[in-house]
């Protein structure tokens, strides 16, 4: 069998794996949104932390199996906090409640995603956002879409002109990692038109994968924020790298995605 053969074997598989996938995020943010609506109570840490756990679990109750009935040799990492590369072959990296926080706070900002790995690059990821109705989509090679329409990162070229977002990859970060956040928002504030901070991550890169802001940045971070709206951003003509303009891993310690036209901007905003 021809190379180019196998390629479009491949194509064809995964383009119906992504549209599996897509149905399976939505029917996981139906059901968190049947638990949705009003603010939820708690005075201690670990009450938080078991408010989180059943929305978590609602939604993977759903997503474990679907997940498993599509790639049954795939491995599944549920920790959103995690990171770092995967061990070689296909994960499934999956937030079953991105914005876990918000949902429980009845705001707005916040997802189910699933995200397919194969040896450490994401290719294919589907966000589904309940209270919108809207699914992400995006595969390697194939572009980003917003409900089967082509997302397209701004053509802003002008920093000054931008509105630039940030968010803590963590509630618990390090005294260093604090720092640079707060000083990477200073900088920004001089130099970017609006300046938006926000969790989730995953829902910042949706914008800029739909061109609705120009770019995003995060110290530190976790596989499950980033690289679904990665994906999304990379398809949609935008750039990643690190905050100063190398290569992104998921061992790097920032992250940055941008419109082509500020990218160096941001960066030279980011590494002062």
């Amino acid at each position: 069998m021809s190379e180019t053969l196998q390629t479009a074997e491949v194509a064809a598989f995964d383009a119906e794996l992504l549209d599996r996938t897509a149905i399976a995020v939505r029917d996981a943010g139906a059901a968190l949104l049947e638990r949705y609506g009003e603010v939820v109570p708690y005075r201690t840490r670990e009450e938080l932390m078991r408010a989180l756990a059943v929305n978590d679990d609602t939604a993977l109750d759903i997503l474990r199996p679907r997940l498993t009935d599509l790639r049954p040799d795939a491995g599944c990492v549920e920790d959103e906090l995690g990171g770092g590369a995967l061990p070689p072959g296909e994960w499934w990296v999956v937030d079953p409640a991105e914005g876990n926080v918000n949902h429980l706070h009845a705001l707005p900002e916040w997802a189910v995603t699933a995200t397919l790995v194969r040896d450490n690059q994401p290719v294919l990821t589907a966000v589904h956002l309940p209270l919108t109705g809207e699914t992400y989509t995006a595969r390697a090679g194939a572009g980003a879409h917003l409900d089967g329409r082509p997302l397209h990162v701004s053509r802003t070229a002008d920093l000054g002109l931008s509105i630039v977002a940030t968010s803590q990859a963590r509630p618990d970060e390090d005294d260093e990692v604090v720092r640079r956040v707060g000083s990477s928002i200073t900088a920004m504030l001089f130099d970017a038109l609006v300046v938006r901070t926000a969790v989730p991550a995953t829902l910042h890169l949706l914008n800029v994968a739909a061109g609705r802001i120009d770019a995003f940045w995060q110290f530190a971070g976790a596989r499950a924020d980033l690289l679904p709206g990665a994906l999304l951003v990379t398809e949609a003509g935008g750039q990643i790298s690190d905050a100063e303009g190398r290569p992104w891993t998921p061992h790097s310690e920032s992250f940055l995605a941008a419109a082509p036209g500020v990218h160096a901007q941001a960066v030279a905003t980011l590494s002062r």
